[in-house]
């Protein structure tokens, strides 16, 4: 798997990619992730990617052309090409472990601004996605969600993968509650069945407790 990540912002993201389990999964060989910044491909001397929008109106829109030069440098013959968009789809749990299941190549194009001409949109992009519906100042913050997601799921990456299988989203319901020592803190106590060693009523509590979540906190799952 191998994430190529196209910003203006480059030391946001390179941060990011070098902790954790991205750093480990790296290490692992089993992704590459490689960072870029688009004005590498600019046209003129002051490195512009981007412009007024014709129509008029306030903030400013990416060009089309350095967007053009990068993918077409960075493409192979299995590359999708991604773009971070409040219009684009809601990203989900189910469309993280669909791609982390394809071997292949993202280009991943974070917006800033106003976002990108049109053009790009059209004409370059293969999936477009948003993390929610809300405004972000730009696109590193969805694109590292997106490259996160899918590398996680990634057989080898996690110390753990059995952790999977508990997570929340998993069979559309939340993660139960997790508790950890001491027993007690503050007058707040782990709850007994946890500690009583039966296995088929924590499996019950757990259940249960997953319910409630979900059906409290977010009840369009089980719709």
């Amino acid at each position: 798997m191998v994430f190529d990540i196209v910003t203006i912002f480059p030391n946001i993201v390179e941060e990011y990619i070098n902790t954790g389990i991205l750093r480990i999964a790296q290490e692992k060989n089993l992704v590459e992730i490689h960072v870029h910044n688009l004005r590498d491909w600019a046209e003129d001397k002051h490195n512009t990617v981007d412009d007024t929008p014709y129509g008029g109106g306030p903030g400013m829109v990416m060009k089309v052309e350095p967007v053009f030069k990068a993918i077409q440098e960075l493409k192979k013959e299995n590359t999708k090409v991604v773009i971070t968009t409040p219009k684009g789809e809601k990203l989900t749990q189910g469309k993280l472990e669909e791609f982390s299941k394809e071997e292949g190549h993202y280009i991943i194009l974070c917006g800033r601004y106003e976002g990108f001409d049109q053009r790009v949109h059209d004409n370059l992009v293969d999936y477009e996605f948003s993390i929610g519906d809300y405004i972000l100042s730009g696109g590193e913050l969805p694109a590292l969600v997106f490259v996160d997601g899918i590398t996680r799921l990634i057989p080898g990456v996690l110390g753990n993968e059995d952790s999977l299988d508990s997570e929340s989203f998993n069979g559309n319901s939340l993660d139960f509650p997790q508790y950890t020592k001491p027993e007690e803190f503050n007058n707040w106590k782990v709850p007994d069945v946890l500690k009583s060693g039966n296995h088929e009523e924590i499996k019950k509590w757990r259940k249960e407790e997953s319910k409630k979540l979900t059906s409290s906190n977010r009840p369009d799952l089980q719709s």
